[in-house]
């Protein structure tokens, strides 16, 4: 499984899409407990499931990792751990992944300066002033500390993102074999 993580604009998500396309991985479905907005599939878009469920989820121990947003609570859990698949998460989620310590699980930290990710934030429609909100936050939030733990430091700035999928894909496939051969 890819991880991904950075910073707001720092093109994990777009990352995400190219390995989705191009690459046949598979975005692992997350749960929800907030309403389906419309055109959302239930077990497409999200699992939708209502707070009592979702304690219930994580009284099981079913979580990776969860957070709430908004009043609501999304999560990822540990049966969509697969192989080519791939999931878009912030450091505390970074954090729970590692711990598994899952052999399958890869995971990347996307590095970015800020002027491009504020010039990107810009570019797909951010205003200024939100665009320098997340900049300002993801300072704390991204610290060196926090990302460190990826298995991967990956230079977001510079290659275009095609490029940056790819080079994630390869190295995605190199470790699972280094890690099969360690075994």
């Amino acid at each position: 499984m890819i991880v991904l993580s950075g910073a707001s604009a720092s093109g994990k998500t777009e990352v995400a899409k190219v390995l989705m396309k191009d690459y046949g991985v598979v975005k692992i479905i997350t749960t929800t407990t907030r309403e389906k907005r419309p055109g959302e599939i239930d077990g497409r878009d999200y699992f939708f499931v209502t707070k009592e469920r979702f304690q219930q989820m994580i009284e099981e121990g079913r979580f990776v990792e969860f957070t709430i947003y908004n009043g609501n609570y999304y999560g990822s859990t540990k049966d969509q751990i697969d192989e080519n698949r791939c999931v878009v998460i912030d450091t505390s989620g970074l954090k729970s992944y590692v711990d598994l310590k899952d052999p399958n699980i890869v995971t990347f930290f996307l590095n970015c300066d800020e002027e491009t990710r504020y010039k990107r934030m810009l570019l797909r429609g951010d205003n200024e002033q939100q665009a320098n909100i997340r900049i300002i936050n993801d300072r704390d939030t991204f610290q060196n500390e926090k990302t460190i733990i990826a298995d991967y430091q990956i230079d977001s700035q510079h290659p275009t993102i095609d490029e940056v999928a790819k080079y994630i894909y390869e190295l995605y496939h190199q470790e699972l074999k280094k890690r099969q051969l360690e075994k």
